[in-house]
């Protein structure tokens, strides 16, 4: 009879990202995802290609270059052996998230062994809402408020919900946001998980892409203060409190526990356990609070046990209208701590795997640490959540 297998997050990297219509203009989406996919594998040579189950690639548009079954595709393009399968996945922003747990469900089961996952949006050629055509019973029926299909408003909606999350507040934590990733910058935290894309650009010729283009370091709540807010007249919401549109590209090396010791790999957490949640879709932004209580309710912890916390910076509102749920405080060091979403940008599908890779991270600069949650909201009135647990080197070789 088959036991539960634990799954572990071996490794995880991504591309740097950048702001949609800029430096990944004339490069495909689904060459960003095979760069990631062969770093990957060349960080971890213990892994062997013919061994990988299955391949997920998540996108949120699922044309063009981010068509074609692209988790199969990248695949192919990126050396693994045709005897490797594939597949793609949606589930909006939570897209990676989603093929992280898919894929766990699998291994748990004793399906998989070793599976890799990943993410990719290239907003600059599929804006967001591109080719879609929703029915028209949403609205003739009110199913859901017309607000509910454009993320900003979503945003100043839920500023209207809890109006003591004021645009003051969600500046200072975007101002925070910035000031966390030129740390993490500064102290060489973020360059490991990079993976360097050569880019190609009509009129400049070739370039490199080594970092995030999104960061804007010395970015003050003075200078905040006076930007547009282009979703309502006198509104609070801001390009400056929430992410841009990006492109870029995640992915990650999941592996059952015992075969991760088997083959000499050192993963750097364990998953405890996932849930998704749905809300009114005309305020998704407060997806992740009963997503992480149904995570933490079926693990058998509280929120009192959790030491790290990585959320999705859509926009500084929804991250604040978790904090204010939970009773932490805004500024406080375990969450985001090398910033977010509004510094580095947010691909939508390709987040949640780059949420996974810092919480890594974070565990290795707080050895104390325990418990760490991944969590994001989702369009349409959603949120993921997935608890983590470090795995010690010791402990992962016994």
């Amino acid at each position: 009879m088959r036991t539960i297998e634990p799954v572990v997050f071996v490794d995880g990297a991504r591309t740097p990202f950048a702001r949609a219509g800029s430096l990944y203009s004339d490069t495909r989406a689904d060459d960003l995802m095979v760069k990631v996919i062969r770093e990957l594998l060349r960080r971890n040579p213990n892994v062997p290609a013919e061994r990988i189950d299955d391949v997920a690639v998540a996108a949120a548009t699922q044309t063009g270059d981010q068509g074609m079954n692209i988790g199969r595709s990248v695949a192919l393009l990126a050396g693994l052996p045709a005897t490797v399968p594939g597949y793609s996945i949606d589930r909006w922003c939570a897209g990676a998230m989603t093929a992280v747990t898919t894929l766990s469900g699998a291994i748990m089961s004793g399906a998989y062994d070793l599976a890799i996952a990943g993410g990719v949006e290239h907003m600059t050629h599929h804006p967001m809402g591109e080719g879609i055509d929703p029915n028209p019973r949403y609205l003739a029926e009110k199913l859901v408020d017309p607000e509910a299909l454009l993320m900003g408003k979503t945003a100043e909606n839920l500023h209207d919900r809890f109006p003591h999350l004021t645009k003051e507040r969600a500046d200072a934590f975007a101002v925070g946001s910035q000031e966390k990733t030129a740390k993490a910058y500064a102290n060489g935290l973020l360059q490991p998980d990079l993976v360097p894309v050569a880019v190609r650009d009509t009129e400049n010729g070739w370039g490199y892409v080594t970092v995030d283009e999104g960061p804007r370091p010395g970015t003050s709540m003075e200078g905040l203060a006076g930007l547009k807010t282009p979703f309502r007249p006198h509104g609070r919401v801001t390009a400056g409190n929430a992410s841009a549109l990006t492109d870029g590209a995640t992915g990650a090396i999941l592996a059952s526990e015992s075969i991760a010791r088997e083959l000499g790999l050192a993963p750097a957490m364990r998953m405890v356990g996932f849930a998704f949640a749905g809300v009114e879709p005309e305020v998704m932004g407060v997806g992740p609070v009963p997503a992480t209580e149904k995570a933490l309710r079926k693990a058998g912890l509280t929120i009192d046990d959790i030491d790290l916390f990585e959320i999705n910076e859509a926009f500084a509102v929804q991250v604040l209208a978790f904090l204010d749920h939970f009773g932490i405080d805004d500024a406080d060091p375990r969450v985001n701590p090398m910033g977010g979403a509004i510094a580095v940008g947010h691909p939508l599908a390709s987040s949640g795997i780059r949420l996974m890779t810092n919480l890594a991270r974070d565990f290795q600069a707080n050895p104390d640490a325990r418990y760490g949650i991944t969590t994001m909201c989702i369009g349409l009135g959603m949120g993921g959540t997935v608890i983590w647990e470090r795995v010690d080197s010791e402990e992962s070789n016994r």
